[in-house]
């Protein structure tokens, strides 16, 4: 069966949080479902960002969030997809690639210019996902300052 991807709202919370939970592990950081949650329930609660989630099977299977920036230059929205995250049990199955098409369809609907997003070099699978996916690399640098 073909993913389902709904737009999130604070109703989804109890399927998000542990997926939300399971990306911030993945990225080293130790499990607190009660802060995932919370700040789940921030972001789409004050409409600070866009979370899409996936269902396999009617199973909470993965979710991708979107924040919004803005191009002075368009002079438009763009939106950066900043978190992507399939279940391990779902992997495999067409949910990443249905969460990317799914987060295009949402910024084209928006207006917006573009979609953006960054992962490491090393990052293979995800790097072959997005490509096949229609989306282009470049060797644009990014710089950051911890504060």
């Amino acid at each position: 069966m073909k993913p389902v991807v709904e737009y999130a709202t604070l109703d989804d919370l109890d399927a998000l949080a542990p997926l939300f939970d399971g990306y911030r592990q993945f990225y080293g950081q130790p499990s607190d479902i009660q802060r995932a949650h919370d700040w789940l329930k921030a972001r789409i609660g004050q409409q600070q960002s866009m979370v899409l989630l996936a269902k396999h099977d009617g199973e909470p299977a993965g979710f991708t969030q979107l924040y919004p920036m803005y191009s002075s230059v368009r002079t438009t929205r763009i939106w950066v997809l900043n978190d992507l995250f399939v279940a391990a049990g779902f992997r495999r199955h067409g949910v990443a690639r249905a969460l990317l098409d799914a987060a295009t369809e949402f910024a084209k609907e928006d207006g917006a210019a573009f979609v953006m997003l960054e992962t490491t070099r090393d990052n293979d699978a995800a790097r072959a996902l997005y490509r096949a996916a229609g989306w282009q690399e470049d060797e644009t640098q990014w710089y950051s300052r911890l504060l």
